[in-house]
């Protein structure tokens, strides 16, 4: 996330942003009992939240506020026993009107141009077992 803002805004002004509290990066643990009104809120590498982690995080949107969920379900870290509260999350609040979700693959790669053929290699072996 550090990385993305620097390259976006600058060290300096995200410093500064930090440091009057507009930015605010805080561990999914801290959210607990929050209710972020009139925020942005981003969770990152959301694929390797708990289904209960996740519906904490869902709900602490407050009001004004606007939240974005992301993720790569095919880099989920969590122990095999555990469900990943992305994986879930798209399934349950699908239906939910003012909620979307976007799929990308591997042509929307903007790392490197061997990254891209490197997520389209796993993707052809995926389908072929």
């Amino acid at each position: 996330m550090y990385d993305a803002l620097y390259e976006m805004m600058g060290f300096e002004q995200v410093s500064n942003l930090i440091e009057r509290r507009t930015i605010e990066l805080a561990p999914l643990a801290f959210m607990r009992g929050r209710s972020l009104n009139e925020s942005f809120i981003i969770l990152d590498e959301a694929q390797n939240t708990t289904v209960e982690q996740m519906k904490m995080f869902l709900t602490r949107m407050g009001f004004g506020s606007k939240s974005v969920v992301n993720g790569d379900i095919t880099q989920i870290d969590l122990p095999t026993e555990k469900k990943s509260g992305l994986e879930h999350a798209l399934s349950v609040v699908s239906d939910i009107d003012k909620i979307a979700s976007v799929h990308f693959s591997h042509k929307d790669v903007v790392r490197h141009r061997i990254v891209q053929e490197i997520v389209e290699a796993y993707e052809k072996n995926k389908d072929s077992k």
